[in-house]
């Protein structure tokens, strides 16, 4: 296997304890043991009596502090005297692999089989594996794997086709039989409905999830096929695994859910076609829980899902989409929804790492104006730009809510959408201007103390200096791309808005004429270079150009006061 030093993979096992606080510490205190694992998020029920974990890390790394949970768990739970709503088959029932990034799915298979190994022979936990790591088709499925619960392992374990892929086929009495693999991000959800019956429950995961329902013949007898197996009526929605419980803990009956694959079924469509079965039902959801973490892009793509159904504006800011999705989902009934905490994206933030975008205004003004030449202008040149594109977002959602200009939402809310892209990657550029600068002094700290070195000392001074070069004009691209928002809002958009969409344009022009600036000073230090003679010439271009924009812009605000 090659070399796995910047790959990251995330670890989310299923451990048979929801109730004993003691003992689920005790498990997680192993994970956290692991320097170089970070574990995001304990999520314990106590009506499914079943926590699960979210830990992230280098690949060998994390199968190590998984292991290491797996038998901590294996001594603590004692399956003999286990209850609980949720099916289970071990003290560790499930512990799937997800590739996040610098890995592919190929590779985490094998990280899958690696730890399914050492979990079947050191351990004598009896191991399958499952999804993509799966050893036939018929493992694929957990559920298939789980069938017959630890109740009834004692036989399954016995017949060939169920022997174990590591492991003894003897029964663990204590521990159970466990299951690894690896697979696709998988969406943990419950819909939360204003009944107390399971079996309507089951009859609304019935009708959404792929698998369906048993087919019944018109005096409800199932259907059955050549081969005497029951005929299968497929469900509304594709990659969801669904059944209904009742959760004493809340009082209410839930559709407990596994999204394997939200690009297929998006988290949105999943909820509201619960809703709709729910009513043909007589039923109503009141909300939803999302157990263990989510990806940002799941929330995001519902909040904007749910604007648009109320005809709004979608080009709000990350912070409003979230908003907007958790309060649509109902995902705050049963308890506070902390997107730092559940967001995976967020929980994986550097927050140590000091950035200037997230200062007070008051500060990175006081930094700017330190002893120290960065942050400079390449930094303020990129932050004018983000207040540019700002304003010209903001204009387009005034506009998209103007009373009397209903049938106009959408317009401005394309409008607006672009707006937030630019502000997104304008913000970045801000803190990446200070750090092409100092890729540069760390580069002329390099030694030269002999032929070798100064040679390896220019070449890194060269890189440095055209990333330093590329940076500023980025920047500048992106501000003249926001002049044509400032132009659009200045002349369709919110009539009173027309001086926002006016200093919108200063902005912008600020921006791009003071990273031309930066564009040419860094250039003076590479002449021959093509690739910056390039920038340079393009860089001239709409240096020139945005002079004529920034009037126009300006006659069209001005007309509009008049």
């Amino acid at each position: 296997m090659r070399d796995f030093k910047d790959a990251i993979i995330e670890c989310v096992p299923n451990f048979s304890e929801g109730r004993n606080m003691h003992i689920i510490k005790e498990i997680t205190n192993e994970i956290e043991k692991i320097e170089g694992v970070r574990l995001l998020d304990v999520d314990p029920g106590k009506a499914t009596n079943r926590t699960v974990v979210t830990f992230v890390g280098n690949p060998y790394l994390v199968i190590d502090a998984a292991f290491h949970a797996i038998k901590k768990a294996g001594e603590l739970i004692d399956m003999r005297t286990h209850t609980g709503e949720h099916p289970r088959m071990g003290a560790t029932d499930v512990c799937p692999l997800i590739p996040i990034s610098g890995i592919t799915m190929e590779e985490t298979v094998e990280f899958a089989k690696m730890l399914a190994k050492r979990v079947g022979g050191e351990l004598d936990i009896p191991t399958y594996l499952y999804e993509y790591a799966a050893s036939a088709d018929y493992r694929k499925n957990l559920a298939e794997i789980r069938s017959g619960e630890y109740e009834g392992f004692s036989t399954k374990i016995l017949k060939p086709e169920w022997k174990p892929d590591y492991g003894r086929a003897i029964f663990n009495e204590q521990s159970g039989a466990t299951v690894i693999g690896a697979r696709d991000f998988l969406i943990a959800y419950n819909v939360n409905l204003n009944t107390t019956s399971t079996r309507r429950a089951n009859a609304v995961a019935f009708d959404i999830r792929e698998k369906g329902r048993q087919k019944k013949d018109d005096k409800g007898k199932i259907v059955k096929d050549a081969a005497g197996e029951p005929v299968w009526e497929p469900g509304l929605l594709k990659s969801v695994k669904a059944i209904g419980w009742f959760i004493e803990e809340y009082g209410v009956a839930q559709i407990s859910i596994n999204l394997t694959n939200m690009n297929v079924t998006p988290l949105h469509v999943l909820f509201d076609t619960a809703c709709d079965r729910a009513a043909a039902r007589g039923m109503r959801v009141t909300g939803s829980e999302l157990v263990g973490m989510v990806p940002l892009q799941a929330l995001v793509e519902a909040g904007k899902y749910f604007l648009q159904k109320q005809q709004r504006s979608i080009g709000v800011g990350e912070a409003e989409l979230v908003r907007i999705a958790i309060k649509s989902l109902g995902l705050d009934e049963l308890g506070t929804f902390d997107p730092q905490k559940k967001i995976i994206e967020y929980s994986l933030r550097d927050t140590t790492t000091k950035k200037l975008v997230d200062l007070s205004l008051t500060r990175f003004a006081q930094e700017t104006a330190g002893e120290t030449p960065a942050p400079g202008g390449g930094s303020i040149a990129a932050y004018c730009g983000v207040l540019g594109a700002a304003l010209g977002t903001m204009v387009a959602n005034l506009s998209a809510h103007k009373k009397g200009w209903d049938a106009r939402w959408e317009e401005f809310s394309i409008h607006a959408e672009k707006g937030q892209a630019l502000m997104k990657e304008l913000l970045f550029l801000v803190d990446e201007d200070t750090n092409a600068y100092n890729h540069i002094m760390a580069a002329f700290g390099l030694p030269k103390s002999n032929d070798a070195e100064k040679a390896a000392r220019k070449a890194a001074i060269d890189a440095a200096t055209v990333y330093a070069i590329k940076v500023p004009f980025r920047t500048m691209e992106l501000a003249f791309q926001s002049f044509q928002l400032a132009k659009d809002m200045a002349s369709t958009g919110n009539p009173n808005c027309a001086s926002d969409a006016g200093v919108g344009a200063l902005c912008a022009r600020a921006a791009v004429k003071g990273t031309y600036l930066n564009v040419i000073t860094n250039a003076k230090g590479l002449p021959d270079n093509e690739e910056v003679k390039d920038i340079v010439a393009r860089s001239e271009k709409m240096n020139a150009a945005c002079d004529t924009l920034e009037k126009e812009v300006w006659d069209i605000a001005l007309s509009k006061m008049q």
